[in-house]
């Protein structure tokens, strides 16, 4: 029976977005929106990361027993070499700056997209065309060098796939390359009026850093694998003394991008740190531009301490004393960063939802890493702990607890930005706890078993450290476990139909407002706890943080395909009670930040 007309009739309006707008595949595999080749991104690294995470599962297990009698030894050299290998370029670098960098920096500085969007489309391509050349080497038989590709061992006498793997990371470095130059020229030239350095969010300050250490260091990666190509297909004596080369050379070529290229790994998750703590912390961040220009200090200190990796190698005492003075250096603009963090939690109105305890989990990891890494920068105990399991968990601590972090609170803070759907915030606490637990099981046994001596890269160990090893491996367990649980409910969140009904357009926000409010208040949890406007714009802001309330970000959620359209000048950070005081300064003014 039809309706009268008297009888009302719902009507379902969902709003024309990033993600609606057209559906095909053709879409997303051509689309230059940078939030779409943000979620390329994600969905790509996810697959690297599970491939990386596969290859660790494998060697906890054959580390369950000291004989060594699950893989025979050159099989474990391949298992820990691609581990190494797919998690370090195909996942940690990218992860940040190719996921939340894409989809956030033209937001906060006010620009339509990133300054050249078919090259953001491309650095995704390449990436995916690296990986399809290393995945073949993996499906060949893999390469059995570790990932430093050491030499004369690579360029002489591996049976590996060496040059399709080398391929693999060439191509991928130009990847990254494309990347950092479209942040830097956006952050440069794309900024909307009104928005000098000092309005910059923190997050983007430190993608701003991280692409000046892609950009310089990246080729001197792309020469050194040319050379080790060069000498391993025309034997040119360049690495190999064999034939007249010198394998030194290729370590300080390696160590010159390689120790920075940790800096492009967490960098950007101090960056995502930087917000969540202010914004869960009910403060503004204490010392602004102190953070912002640690930033840039870290992107110039990390290119002058690669020589700490070389303590051992024969080097001058004179040239480690000098690297020894520089990587303590290099750790107070770190330092800086965590004081300041503590600084604005300090007597605040702390939320610990789920964002928050990523973030504290990434101060706790990076701490351990960081102190431990001062153990490394001395030369006489570094002597004793080099290539033992205390430098595997030192950098695990650094390059894989701190980005994940970062990473996983970056995502669990925006995921409502991005795709209009929220996750059940009790599994994401659970899921937290239990990665942070899992973490410290695993890998915290691993700095008493390199302190007693065991080395690294051995499958088989003295019976004296199987206990440790058994820790290490149960501790992987639980760590893998919360892993997954994470990749569960966001993959579920986004296909489940809300019981709300969808939002109702609203009128255009004039960019003056989006851009303030990206400086101060593009915080996650505000959008977090934001529950999608009902009916004709009868909205609830349950469960958001009192800081946050009716002051978050004033774009749609998801974003449409365009952020911003307008240009209209930002004259003010002061902020009104309904919102950030725009030019025209209508609004109670908030003291500046």
């Amino acid at each position: 029976m039809s309706p009268s007309l008297s009888q009302p009739v719902s009507v379902r309006y969902q709003r024309p977005n990033y993600l609606n707008v057209a559906y095909g595949l053709r879409s997303w595999l051509l689309t230059v929106d940078h939030k779409r080749i943000g979620l390329l991104y994600l969905m790509s690294i996810t697959g690297a990361f599970m491939l990386g995470g596969a290859f660790a599962v494998a060697i906890r297990l054959e580390l369950l027993t000291p004989e060594g009698d699950l893989f025979q030894s050159e099989t474990y050299n391949k298992l820990f070499t691609m581990h190494g290998i797919v998690m370090l370029f195909f996942f940690l670098i990218p992860a940040v700056p190719g996921v939340l960098g894409n989809f956030l920096v033209p937001i906060m500085v006010g620009a339509r997209d990133m300054a050249f969007p078919r090259l953001n489309l491309l650095s995704w391509y390449l990436y995916i065309a690296g990986a399809s050349f290393t995945s073949w080497a993996v499906i060949d038989g893999g390469v059995d060098t570790g990932w430093t590709f050491y030499t004369p061992y690579s360029s002489s006498f591996s049976n590996g796939n060496v040059i399709a793997t080398a391929i693999g990371i060439f191509i991928l470095g130009f990847s990254s390359i494309l990347t950092a130059i479209n942040v830097i020229v956006t952050v440069h030239r794309m900024r909307a009026p009104g928005m000098h350095w000092f309005r910059l969010p923190l997050f983007v300050w430190a993608m701003y850093g991280t692409s000046l250490i892609q950009v310089l260091g990246t080729p001197i990666l792309a020469i050194t694998i040319i050379l080790l190509a060069v000498e391993r297909l025309l034997r040119v004596g360049i690495f190999d003394p064999a034939i007249g080369g010198d394998p030194l050379l290729f370590q300080h070529l390696f160590w010159f991008y390689s120790h920075p290229a940790v800096y492009i790994m967490v960098l950007p998750a101090m960056g995502v740190v930087s917000e969540i703590i202010s914004t869960f912390s009910r403060k503004k961040i204490f010392g602004y531009k102190f953070i912002a220009g640690s930033s840039i200090a870290i992107a110039i200190l990390g290119f002058l301490v690669w020589g700490h990796h070389m303590f051992v190698s024969g080097q001058s005492m004179y040239g480690a004393l000098i690297f020894s003075i520089l990587s303590y250096l290099v750790a107070l603009p770190s330092a800086i960063k965590v004081f300041n963090w503590t600084a604005t939690l300090h007597k605040g109105s702390v939320c610990l939802d789920t964002p928050m305890l990523y973030a504290l989990g990434f101060i706790g990891f990076f701490l351990i890493g960081g102190l431990t890494g001062l153990f490394l920068a001395a030369v006489g105990l570094d002597v004793h702990v080099t290539d033992t399991y205390f430098v595997v968990a030192h950098f695990h601590y650094i390059m894989v607890g701190g980005t994940l972090m970062g990473y996983l609170g970056g995502l669990h803070y925006w995921w409502p930005k991005m795709t209009g759907r929220h996750y059940p915030e009790w599994l994401g606490k659970f899921a937290a706890f239990t990665i942070f637990v899992g973490f410290n099981l695993t890998f915290f046994p691993q700095f008493v078993l390199g302190y007693l001596g065991m080395p690294r890269r051995y499958h088989v160990y003295p019976e004296e450290f199987q206990v440790l090893n058994v820790l290490s491996t149960a501790g992987a367990s639980v760590l893998g476990f919360g892993y997954l649980i994470p990749m569960s409910y966001l993959v579920v969140a986004p296909l489940r139909r809300d019981r709300e009904r969808q939002p109702v357009e609203r009128a255009r926000p004039r960019v003056a407002d989006l851009v303030a409010a990206a400086h101060r208040e593009l915080r996650g949890a505000a959008d977090r706890h934001q529950r999608p406007r009902r009916g004709a714009g009868e909205g609830t802001d349950r469960g958001q943080p009192p800081r946050a309330r009716r002051r978050a970000w004033l774009a749609s959620a998801p974003p449409p395909i365009g952020t911003t359209t307008r240009t209209s000048p930002i004259t003010s950070t002061r902020w009104s009670s309904s919102g950030p005081r725009s030019s025209s300064g209508s609004g109670s003014s908030w003291p500046r930040r």
